[in-house]
């Protein structure tokens, strides 16, 4: 089966180049397609002399949000199952094997790959640790799933399931949305150990306690108002 592997990207000039190398390494029938974000650091730059012919880059004039980024990125997919990849790595396309492997087996729809499940990890934030549990915790009452991690960068799912869904937003929100609508529409959610190599805001680390606050709106706004 072909990986559509979408990387949205904003201000990622120094983790560029190694992240398009790890991902064109997997050995997998894919596609690669990168969106910009309206990046102000050089990456739009850096992206625009790009001669990989195996990576598809989009470019947005304006910084939109991930969320935003994603759907331009999903309207070019053509593979039957897609990977959200972040540029930071943070997430290791190491990974991918198992983050699709119970796509492949015929028993999930969807994989969320969980920095939870006892895989190796960097040590970091604490009150990030709680705000993931605790945002997690809520999604899970309103969609009445069991997931460890909702919040992860790691999400895998059957392409077809594109047709099905038509995401909102624009920012971080995207993460309890898709998440409320794979629930709607009964998917088959299979959750993963995955490694985690998180940064700090020193390294470039851009969520902040705003989106948490933004996420939580989220979580209630798609279980009742969508």
């Amino acid at each position: 089966m072909k990986l559509s592997i979408v990387i949205p990207v904003y201000d990622e000039i120094s983790t560029m180049g190694e992240i398009l190398n790890r991902v064109r390494t997997v050995h997998q029938d894919k596609e690669i397609i990168v969106i910009d974000d309206g990046s102000t650091d050089g990456t739009r730059t850096w992206l625009e002399k790009l001669t990989m012919e195996d990576v598809k880059v989009l470019f947005h004039s304006e910084n939109q949000g991930k969320g935003a980024a994603l759907r331009t990125g999903f309207e070019q997919v053509t593979g039957d199952i897609v990977i959200i990849q972040d540029a930071d790595l943070e997430y290791d396309p190491g990974d991918y094997d198992g983050l699709i492997s119970p796509i492949l087996d015929g028993r999930a729809d969807v994989v969320y790959g969980s920095r939870f499940l006892g895989g190796p990890h960097r040590v970091l934030f604490f009150w990030h640790y709680v705000g993931n549990k605790v945002l997690t915790l809520l999604s899970n009452m309103f969609t009445n799933l069991n997931l460890t991690d909702m919040e992860t960068g790691y999400k895998a799912f059957r392409a077809s399931l594109l047709q099905a869904i038509r995401i909102k937003s624009s920012r971080f929100g995207f993460e309890p949305e898709i998440t409320a609508k794979f629930a709607r529409l009964k998917c088959r959610i299979y959750e993963v150990p995955i490694s985690y190599s998180g940064r700090g805001y020193e390294e470039g680390k851009k969520i902040t306690w705003r989106d948490g606050l933004a996420a939580l709106f989220h979580v209630i706004r798609f279980r009742f108002f969508d």
